[in-house]
């Protein structure tokens, strides 16, 4: 059998097929799946008969052959047979693909057609009621053909041509419509367009949903999501940050003093700063009673003064001084109002706005003085010590029997106070009052100048010029309880912690005591010039001397362990930090030396003071410097920078010998027999809430 024959048989096989189809078309269109069924039982059975037919033709035409006859010069080769054969077994399968392709061809010369339309003709097309998703799904049905698999052996293939598509005609039968010429060696049908159209459609579908969401429509719950994220081609990757920004986009606002329980309020407004919770309070009346609370405000307060508390309560040990100015612990307390006078409190430090309060009783030149928020306690030249009330500045006690030194020189008037430079805003002086004496005891009182004294909730030490110290009972009436007998020269100095008593002398020594006993532990001579200060801190101590050296000594050996010298003459006054990390010294070079005691390095000087500097006091908790100068001025430096904070020149009328602030105040004594107290909450509302617990 020729290959003519072949076609033939391949031709007539089409040809049957599509009558059948058409016949099929002429009755009432049934569902796609009824055409799809019912071709594909006819082709089975129709290319089954017809290729049983054509074998039998086939071979009856090769037995009937005559001699006579000329030999066909075809092939020899029956593989023909075999690709028609395999191109009959193919027909079912396209003509189940036929009603796809053939949507896809419609909608493709729809779109044509469209794009033929002139652009005056497209403004009076209504839009299409289809939605974008169905849109998409027209795409994608327009791209599976792409995807199909082709016979490697169909005969359309070898000739050059795409098989045939049918499309719907006005009369509603499907013709056969003829497609362009098709390249064997072009894929293009098969590099992806199915998964570019799915991308597309899915990116015009995000693009619906942001649109229908922006405007609230309704109809957003009827689009549904596809579900094609197998691809990367065509994903929409542009930013869309332009087009929500043009959208104005509802913003929630709601009053969480409203929604919220007034306890997870009070929480949440504890975490801001003291600035923005008075600014809370502006919003509404009900801001501003959730921002007032006490509650609040003292966690604010404590925030924010947390350093002052920790260094305040780094050594409770020591000796009772002025309180860190926190408050008091005690339920009702105004936190706000606390907070308030503190900041106001600070800013007058910086500021050097302060009052001066001068206290006048005794008789000659006031060498030392110590204080807390309750009472002053002063020693004098005239051999007694005198107890003060720290809020009407009254003298309460006189410890000692006062002498009248003709030598003493007379205080001057107050009329030229401060006239060098920051003078009080206001000054008092408080008159003297008429205060019932001792009971005379040589053995008890001292008898000469009551050069240095310090106390606690329990005892008061005092050193003299006796070369004595006494032991005084504060919570009987100040009675005397023992005295100290060691020195041979005046007691410039004493100091004491929880077990031991330190005092210093101008014979050059440093005097250790059994504070329970009074017995004499130990004595440190290394000293080559007067013993003028000293301070304890644990097994510690730091002396300052007038061989212009300071030493630190071990209690435990009694060895100097180091040494701080200074650069030029002798040191008259020394401070060590509560951390024991800070000395400071001071002396007749007019600078104070800040020394860093695990090294010995000198970390800086601070400078200001034009004459010898008497005495330093450290305030630990604030980070203060004061000293008292010859210079007959006061003045506080900040001990972090070493910056002159507060500058007091002439607030007396002689030689400042002495000095110890707190929080508040400034107390120092003078030479010119008084006691100046430089009070920077003087009237200031609400400054006595700063005071601790008794």
């Amino acid at each position: 059998m020729d290959r003519p024959h072949f076609c033939n048989l391949f031709s007539r096989s089409r040809q049957s097929t599509a009558m059948s189809s058409r016949k099929r078309r002429s009755t009432d269109l049934p569902a796609d799946s009824e055409v799809i069924r019912h071709q594909s039982q006819d082709y089975e059975d129709s290319s089954a008969s017809k290729l049983e037919s054509d074998l039998l033709n086939l071979h009856n035409s090769r037995t009937s052959t005559t001699p006579t006859s000329k030999p066909h010069r075809g092939r020899k080769s029956f593989s023909g047979l075999g690709n028609a054969v395999e191109e009959l077994r193919s027909l079912p399968r396209r003509a189940l693909l036929a009603p796809r392709t053939a949507r896809a061809v419609e909608d493709t010369e729809v779109k044509d057609e469209n794009s033929r339309l002139k652009s005056g003709d497209r403004a009076n097309v209504k839009p299409s009621s289809h939605s974008k998703a169905s849109e998409w799904l027209r795409r994608a049905a327009g791209t599976r053909f792409g995807h199909r698999r082709h016979s490697t052996s169909a005969p359309l293939a070898s000739h050059g041509q795409r098989p045939e598509t049918s499309s719907n005609t006005a009369s509603g039968h499907r013709a056969v419509a003829k497609s362009p010429k098709w390249d064997p060696s072009d894929y293009s049908h098969t590099s992806g367009a199915a998964a570019r159209a799915a991308a597309a459609a899915q990116n015009e579908f995000s693009s619906s949903a942001r649109t229908l969401a922006t405007r609230g429509d309704n109809r957003l719950s009827e689009l549904k999501v596809t579900r094609d994220c197998e691809s990367g081609i065509g994903i929409d990757l542009r930013d869309r940050a332009e087009e929500t920004a043009e959208v104005a986009v509802p913003v929630v606002r709601k009053d969480p003093t409203l929604c919220l329980p007034e306890e997870i309020m009070s929480q949440i407004l504890s975490y801001l700063d003291a600035e923005s919770l008075m600014h809370s309070e502006l919003i509404s009346h009900r801001w501003h009673s959730s921002a007032s609370s006490h509650l609040i405000w003292r966690d604010v307060f404590r925030r924010e003064y947390s350093t002052v508390s920790q260094a305040a309560s780094l050594q409770p040990s020591q000796p009772r001084g002025a309180g860190p100015g926190l408050g008091k612990n005690a339920p009702g307390q105004d936190w706000k109002k606390i907070w308030k006078a503190r900041r106001k409190l600070d800013a007058r430090w910086m500021d050097g706005y302060a009052a001066s309060i001068y206290l006048e009783g005794h008789k000659d030149s006031v060498y030392c003085v110590q204080f807390d928020e309750h009472k002053i306690l002063t020693g004098s030249r005239d051999r007694t010590i005198r107890v003060w009330d720290a809020h009407t500045y009254q003298c309460l006690r006189v410890l000692g029997i006062p002498t009248t030194n003709p030598a003493a020189a007379m205080p001057l008037p107050l009329d030229n106070v401060g006239r060098k430079g920051n003078a009080p805003f206001l000054s008092v002086a408080c008159p003297q009052t008429s205060i019932p004496l001792s009971q005379p005891n040589s053995m008890i009182y001292h008898e000469g100048s009551v050069l240095c004294l310090q106390y606690d909730d329990d005892l008061m030490v005092t050193g003299s010029s006796d070369t004595t110290c006494i032991i005084w009972d504060m919570k009987n009436d100040y009675r005397p309880i023992r005295r100290l007998r060691n020195h041979s020269a005046g007691v410039l100095d004493v100091c004491f912690d929880a077990k031991h008593i330190v005092s210093c002398s101008k014979d050059t020594t440093i005097c250790l005591w059994d504070r329970a006993t009074g017995n004499l532990l130990r004595t440190l001579i290394a000293h080559r010039g007067p013993v003028n200060a000293v301070q304890l801190r644990g097994n510690l101590v730091v002396s300052a001397s007038g061989d212009g050296v300071a030493k630190l000594w071990n209690l435990n050996s009694g060895h100097c362990i180091k040494e701080f010298p200074s650069k030029d003459r002798g040191l008259a006054c020394v401070e060590f930090s509560l951390d024991s990390r800070t000395i400071l010294a001071g002396g007749n070079d007019q600078v104070i030396y800040q020394f860093d005691a695990n090294t010995g390095e000198l970390v800086r000087e601070l400078r200001g003071h034009r004459g010898l500097v008497r005495s330093l006091h450290l305030d630990g908790p604030n980070n203060r410097v004061v000293s008292g100068s010859y210079d007959n001025s006061v003045k506080a430096y900040d001990l972090v920078s070493g910056k002159l904070i507060a500058d007091f020149p002439s607030w007396t009328t002689s030689w400042m010998l002495s000095a110890k602030a707190d929080y508040r105040r400034i107390v120092a004594a003078s030479q010119d027999s008084r006691a100046v107290i430089i009070d920077f909450g003087y009237q200031l509302p609400g400054v006595e809430l700063l005071e601790g617990d008794l």
